[in-house]
């Protein structure tokens, strides 16, 4: 690749035999291998556009990229029919062309040549010819609306938003950062200028730039006003470098005069005070002068303002008596009548459910209280005959026991009496007892203490 170009090669541009491919020419009939056709159009088409983004331009030739592509001692052959086939797509456009599709009304033979130098003018037909010339020179319109996009948002973030128009070498200055060259800067002026974004004229032998406003979807035409508003803006620029010349010519003066003085030439170092005097005079009438004219640019200003809020009043009036078209005071009565009317026939109609409501609430309590009747009827008699709970506290253990014994000792005694049983009334019990079969089964006994009496 040459040295001449920044361009970043493509990752594959060491592979000899992909490169052999894509140097090679295409063949004329694009159906005999669709494929292998489009893949080394996609490939070229890609990278002549990066080859322009990375050099900064929105313009090439074919001369220009033979020598930025060239590998080897060799150049691609099939350039022409990239540059053919993009043209046809309506990627890239000739300069002439791009130009004169711009507002007729603004792009006269005078003003179009302002920006586009040099232009040839020639309308040969590109598309169906064989063969494309190396000079000839085409604006990628991607890269061109990019340039375009990034100009407007470089001079709404500058100090001259505030000017809707600049000369020419301003924005010169303004756009280096941006524009390669002055061509590249001509080419985003024509997108903006097809964009309705910017209007370029001439005044007085002068290039100006006129761009629109933020919150206008066009620029506006050139008129007297904004010829008078760029006249005082110029003039505030020429007297503000005239006085600060004229200060640094009073020091000046003043630092001669000391430096007479110390040499003692007295009379000398008068007259350099004197010319001093006579330059700070100078300075303070134009200074004067500086000063009405920014006066005069702040009462335009205001002015413009006035008039915008003037507009946004008119808008807002219009649409007021828009929206009140059909509404009137009677309208209106009736409407609130119609709303408190609604609202007491909702009160009534909630009064009549709350009191509804009410009434079933009542039965629904007097049903319960019955109920609770009935359940108190229906408890048996051994249950309401049961002693109460004794609630006395239980007599304290006076002596140290094992946990539970206060609880044993506080109950009353159990009943206790001697049984006097003799041996012969055992034994008399034992002979009752019969051995059978499967062991010993013994009857019922009944308990001593009921059958026997108690010793006397």
């Amino acid at each position: 690749m040459s040295n001449s170009t920044e361009m970043t090669p493509p990752p594959d541009w060491d592979d000899d035999e992909r490169m052999n491919f894509m140097f090679s020419d295409f063949k004329e009939n694009r159906d005999v291998n669709t494929t292998d056709w489009d893949s080394k159009m996609d490939f070229w088409t890609a990278l002549v556009v990066k080859s322009c983004r990375d050099r900064g331009t929105v313009c090439v030739n074919l001369q220009e990229l033979n020598k930025t592509f060239r590998r080897k001692e060799k150049s691609p052959l099939g350039l022409a029919t990239v540059l053919q086939s993009m043209a046809r797509c309506g990627k890239i456009q000739r300069e002439s062309e791009f130009a004169a599709n711009v507002d007729c009304g603004w792009l006269s033979w005078g003003v179009g040549l302002l920006l586009v130098k040099p232009l040839k003018w020639t309308f040969s037909t590109l598309l169906g010819s064989g063969r494309v010339p190396l000079e000839e020179s085409f604006v990628v319109i991607e890269l061109v609306k990019e340039k375009a996009t990034e100009l407007l948002r470089v001079y709404r973030s500058s100090e001259f938003a505030s000017r809707s128009i600049l000369s020419f070498q301003e924005l010169c200055a303004l756009s280096s950062d941006v524009c390669v060259d002055e061509s590249t800067m001509c080419m985003a002026l024509l997108q903006l200028q097809r964009d309705k974004q910017v209007m370029v004229s001439l005044h007085e032998g002068e290039k100006i730039v006129k761009f629109s406003q933020p919150g206008q979807d066009r620029v506006s035409t050139v008129s007297d006003v904004d010829i008078g508003i760029y006249q005082l803006q110029r003039s505030e620029k020429l007297l503000g470098e005239r006085v600060e010349k004229l200060g640094l010519e009073a020091d000046k003066c003043r630092e001669e005069a000391k430096l007479l003085l110390s040499e003692g030439k007295k009379s000398q170092a008068l007259r350099c005070l004197r010319g001093r005097k006579r330059v700070e005079k100078r300075a303070d009438n134009l200074f004067a002068k500086l000063e009405t004219i920014r006066g005069i640019l702040d009462r335009i200003a205001q002015s413009q303002t006035d008039k915008m809020v003037m507009q946004a009043y008119q808008a807002g009036v219009s649409a007021l008596r828009l929206s009140l078209k059909d509404v009137t005071v009677e309208r209106a009565e009736n409407l609130v009548d119609q709303i408190q009317e609604l609202c007491d026939t909702q009160d009534e109609v909630n009064q009549t459910i709350s009191t509804g409501v009410t009434g079933a609430d009542e039965d629904i309590d007097e049903l319960e209280e019955e109920l609770k009747s009935l359940l108190d009827e229906s408890k048996p008699d051994s249950i309401s005959g049961l002693p109460e709970v004794p609630t006395k506290p239980l007599r304290p253990s006076r002596e140290p026991s094992l946990p539970g014994n206060d609880l044993l000792t506080s109950l009353p005694a159990v009943p206790y009496s001697h049984l006097n049983v003799t041996d012969e009334q055992l034994e008399e019990e034992l002979n009752q007892l019969t051995l059978t079969d499967s062991g010993y089964q013994q009857k019922k006994i009944t308990s001593p203490a009921k059958r026997l009496e108690p010793a006397q």
